[in-house]
């Protein structure tokens, strides 16, 4: 149907929609969903992205797992906190107290309890008194005195014993607290003095790291103190390290921290003091070697050689069996004949005679056998008027060697009640040796002295000096770390060795293992005095050539094939090594042995000794 212009009376065309319009529009209409879709996306980024930061920079409240934090499984186990450190060692809760383990006793509280597994003792020396506690037993025994308390000092399980902290901290400068919320701890001082520590202004956490999202250890309320850990710097960026007063070890914000100050701690015991004999004078002392009774009949003349000698050693005591029964060849004519003329006599006590027969760690592991050792040989010294014994155990091993050292804490308490100097005999330090302890000889005994000798041995694979300048000097300065130099013998020998080199058959070599180091010769030696080795040089020509790396003369020859070789001792080393003694200091020098030298060596000595 035509519509009509009504001017014109013409019809007028239909108009229809714009399709571009409708177009634009459709299109609007679709986008709408999509720009709401990311708008939401966005939305949901920008949550996110502040849900992210939230998480970020807000602090965990996370509680760490404690049973974790102090590694405690069992309900009777105790974690240890020593001074401010979180160790792996632990304790027992037995009957309300807290028990821990020789091991850690021996380690880390107080290395001179000894517990005799054997005889189920514990014993602790002072300097004048034995102190013995029985296992299962509420008392105990000083000297012949008893004390009980209201719990039993030492128990065991199995083959472990178990020692009552309150027990070990009678005769040890230690504090300790425990605690057993939420878990059972101790933590033990035994570092005593002033330290530093820190005051919360307001309310915190301490977390198990330098981090937000660490988990809490513990809450600090304000006007909690704290104690600053060092170890790693005061501070650890905006953290510190503390230890709280129950045991946590963690770190806090520097933020909530306030006045920092020191805090200083006594203990309640006082470490005994070690009275010990102290010669006025250098000690100039020799060992008599006395292998029978004829032998101390040369005193006389060994004595008669010498000059300025203040003190002898006979070897007159010998362990003979496991039970700490002894051999003795002591003489009173012997002892009168050198007190007449001034000379203190200083008997030898040693465990190399019957070395095959006896075993030292049965000997010193037993209480019983110990003490007969101590009583067997202060009863030979009271008898006979000794001034002193001169203690030499050569074949102590690591596995016996607390047990020697506790005999050496015994027979000093003797010892000192009856005024007999006790001295030490002991290598030069070395890796294989440290477990002889010098350090607690230099406390006990009266002397140690270092036999500074033997540094190529008898049955050495190589030739070489017994004794050079500078092997000597390095044995005093590390005796010197750990005893002081007013207790410091150095023993110089009086002997050499003649090296004898053979070369090795073609049969020797060839038995010998294909992996092994290659030596072309066979080593043996023979040990000479002064003269007789001066008179093996002379008669076979050899030259004597001054070593100033050994501070010796030198000597080399061959004969029948083989080849000789000698470091001699004589008046020009032995002074290298007798300087030794005013450079460092040292209470005095000892010789083995008397009948090696020549007279004029003691010229020599004299000049270093007054």
């Amino acid at each position: 149907m035509e519509r009509r212009s009504p001017d014109r009376g013409e019809p007028r065309p239909e108009r229809r929609p714009d399709r571009r319009a409708r177009a634009r529009k459709q299109a609007r209409r679709q986008l709408i969903p999509v720009i709401a879709a990311v708008i939401l996306i966005i939305l949901i980024m920008i949550s996110m992205f502040i849900s992210y930061l939230i998480e970020k920079y807000s602090p965990s409240k996370e509680r760490a797992d404690l049973n974790a934090y102090f590694s405690v499984s069992q309900e009777d186990e105790v974690a240890v906190i020593l001074e401010d450190e979180l160790t792996e060692l632990k304790g027992k809760l037995i009957d309300g107290e807290v028990y821990v383990d020789t091991d850690i006793l021996y380690d880390y509280l107080n290395s001179r309890f000894y517990w005799d597994a054997a005889e189920n003792l514990l014993l602790y020396t002072t300097p004048t008194e034995l102190i013995t506690a029985q296992v299962g037993s509420n008392e105990y025994t000083v000297a012949k005195t008893k004390y009980t308390e209201d719990y039993v000092p030492v128990k065991v399980n199995g083959d472990t014993a178990y020692v009552a902290l309150k027990y070990i901290q009678k005769y040890t400068a230690m504090e300790f607290e425990v605690m057993t919320d939420p878990v059972n701890r101790v933590h033990i001082t035994r570092e005593f003095g002033s330290r530093d520590t820190v005051t919360v202004k307001k309310d915190t956490v301490v977390r198990e790291s330098a981090d937000i999202k660490s988990p809490i250890l513990a809450d600090a309320a304000k006007e909690t103190t704290l104690y600053v850990i060092s170890s790693e710097g005061e501070e650890i960026g905006d953290w510190t390290k503390v230890r709280t007063g129950d045991g946590f070890i963690g770190y806090v914000e520097n933020k909530p921290l306030g006045s920092k100050g020191q805090e200083s701690a006594t203990p309640n015991y006082e470490e005994p003091v070690y009275s010990n004999i102290s010669k006025d004078y250098t000690i100039n002392m020799a060992w008599h070697q006395v292998t029978n009774s004829d032998a101390n009949n040369q005193v006389l003349e060994m004595i008669a050689n010498t000059k300025g000698l203040t003190t002898i050693s006979p070897t007159w005591f010998f362990l003979n069996d496991d039970e700490g029964n002894i051999d003795s060849l002591a003489s009173q004519t012997y002892v009168n004949y050198c007190h007449q003329n001034g000379i203190e006599v200083w008997a030898l006590v040693e465990d190399i005679t019957h070395k095959d027969t006896i075993i030292d760690y049965n000997i010193f592991s037993r209480t019983s056998s110990r003490q007969r050792l101590v009583n067997n040989l202060i009863a030979k010294a009271i008898e006979f008027d000794l001034d002193g014994l001169n203690l030499d155990c050569e074949f102590i091993d690591l596995e016996t060697s607390k047990a020697y050292v506790q005999f050496i804490r015994e027979l000093s308490i003797m010892c000192r009640l009856n005024g007999i100097v006790l001295s030490i005999d002991n290598y030069v330090p070395a890796d294989h040796n440290m477990f002889y302890n010098r350090k607690e000889q230099g406390i006990v005994a009266d002397y140690v002295i270092i036999m500074g000798y033997d540094e190529h041995y008898s049955t050495s694979p190589e030739a070489g000096s017994v004794a050079s300048i500078g092997w000597v000097r390095a044995g005093i300065e590390n005796t010197l770390k750990e005893v002081p130099p007013e207790k410091v013998i150095n023993a110089v020998p009086f002997f050499t060795r003649l090296w004898e080199e053979r070369p090795k058959t073609e049969e020797e070599l060839a038995s010998e293992p294909e992996n092994s180091e290659y030596i072309p010769y066979v080593v043996t030696s023979k040990a000479y005095g002064m003269d007789a080795a001066d008179q093996v040089v002379a008669a076979n020509s050899a030259e004597r050539a001054w070593s100033e790396e050994a501070g010796q003369y030198y000597a080399e020859y061959t004969a029948d094939g083989n080849t000789y070789k000698i470091w001699l001792e004589e008046e020009e080393s032995i002074e290298r090594k007798a300087a030794l003694i005013n450079e460092y200091n040292l209470a005095g020098i000892s010789a083995w042995k008397l009948g090696f030298e020549r007279q004029a060596i003691w010229d020599v000595i004299l000049r270093y000794v007054n």
